[in-house]
């Protein structure tokens, strides 16, 4: 099995013990993969997360924290390296000490974007860069929609983090439903036109993600628990608020709100994101810790 770090750059052929195994069975495998990094990730589950360029706050945001989630779980965090959700979900499996796969649409040689340099430097010492592309083909527009067969290709599910009705993150879940791949959406408020894309993937039969470890659970993935780790993971408010709930059960957002003396707005606000994270479910106007 191939295992290399740093910036060498080698084969992988159609047919060798070292194919991505998910990969192979797609219609029109590339032949060869040119690789910098650790190949032996692609023996691994992996899950795609891909999102918008243009991504708002909240998109890089979610796309973060699924990264991160996912590597805490053992599991490999694949995308494209762009700017945006890509370079979020990255930095995500990456700070949680986890592995990721960058596919590109150029040879693994060159940097695209530009400014990425230092995040491509992670990924070749920590997970994987791959490529269809032979080394110094320039990264063009018509290469990328081509490599996104890939990024779901070598994964067991594609999770869209924010998406517009244009997005090309909708031509890798396009790719993952023809692959026969699970597809997860992530809903956005249906004001935005950048929660466009990721409403009709959902209204389309997509797994729309409540909480991050909906992800994990249709994979057949227990997660890991949180628990005596929410000291270390929490903000401040955060912290309060999910230490409220452990100590007194089930409780409304107004009990909380009295017991800290914050707003009942704040503490919704604070709520959300620690459903999203998986720290507490909410159900018919309670609030309960996440088993």
């Amino acid at each position: 099995m191939i295992k290399k770090t740093g910036n060498a750059i080698y084969e992988i052929r159609h047919g060798e013990k070292d194919y991505p195994p998910l990969l192979s069975h797609i219609c029109r495998p590339p032949e060869v993969l040119y690789a910098t990094g650790d190949a032996a990730i692609l023996k691994k589950r992996c899950v795609a997360v891909v999102g918008a360029r243009r991504a708002t706050s909240y998109g890089k945001w979610v796309s973060y924290q699924i990264g991160k989630r996912l590597a805490e779980c053992g599991l490999v965090t694949v995308s494209g390296m762009a700017w945006g959700c890509d370079t979020e979900a990255h930095r995500g499996a990456l700070d949680a000490g986890g592995a990721t796969v960058a596919v590109l649409g150029c040879g693994v040689d060159i940097c695209y974007p530009a400014a990425n340099v230092s995040l491509r430097r992670r990924i070749a010492e920590q997970g994987l860069l791959l490529s269809e592309y032979e080394p110094e083909t320039p990264p063009r527009p018509y290469r990328f929609p081509q490599r996104n067969r890939i990024i779901s290709g070598i994964s067991e599910a594609v999770v869209v983090a924010e998406a517009g009705i244009s997005s090309g993150s909708l031509i890798t879940a396009e790719c993952a439903a023809e692959q026969g791949r699970m597809i997860f959406a992530v809903p956005g408020n249906i004001s935005s036109p950048c929660s466009l894309g990721c409403n009709k993937l959902i209204q389309d039969g997509a797994e729309a993600v409540a909480v991050v470890d909906d992800i994990l659970f249709s994979l057949g993935v227990t997660p890991e628990k949180y628990g005596e780790k929410a000291e270390a993971v929490l903000g401040r408010d955060e912290l309060k608020i999910y230490e409220t709930v452990r100590d007194n059960g089930e409780v409304t957002a107004d009990f909380i709100a009295e017991s800290l003396k914050k707003s009942a707005a704040e503490i919704n606000a604070v709520v959300g994101i620690l459903e999203i994270k998986g720290f507490v479910i909410t159900s018919m106007g309670k609030i309960f810790i996440a088993k």
